[in-house]
């Protein structure tokens, strides 16, 4: 079983930036893929980047690409995301992911979420 504990969320002004991070307990993850999505009020859950450690693949959703990146630290089982020049439409609860699989299709892994509000 793996467990998820987001944190780092919290309120900024646009142009602003966070670092959010994703603890994994359980199980170590170095071939999982993780992934980070987001829900603002009233919207589906969107996906916002996934790396797949395994084969050092990286993808990131249009609206956050050259803006939030997404890292490790392996010795600290967590996982990142940087988010930079944040915007008010970048709003939402961020939630962190884990596929055992590695493949990053399936997601069976889930935190509780931490929220990000950007003023305007």
């Amino acid at each position: 079983q793996v467990q998820l504990v987001e944190s780092g969320g919290g309120l900024v002004q646009a142009g602003g930036s966070l670092r959010l991070s994703c603890a994994a307990s359980g199980r170590t993850f170095s071939t999982y893929a993780m992934g980070w999505f987001r829900q603002a009020p009233g919207k589906e859950r969107e996906f916002v980047a996934a790396r797949r450690w395994s084969v050092g693949s990286t993808k990131y959703a249009d609206s956050v690409k050259g803006r939030f990146t997404i890292s490790k630290d392996n010795a600290k089982n967590t996982v990142y995301l940087q988010m930079n020049s944040l915007k008010p439409e970048d709003t939402a609860v961020y939630y962190c992911a884990a596929d055992p699989s590695g493949t990053g299709a399936v997601y069976n892994y889930w935190g509780q979420g931490t929220q990000v509000t950007v003023s305007s």
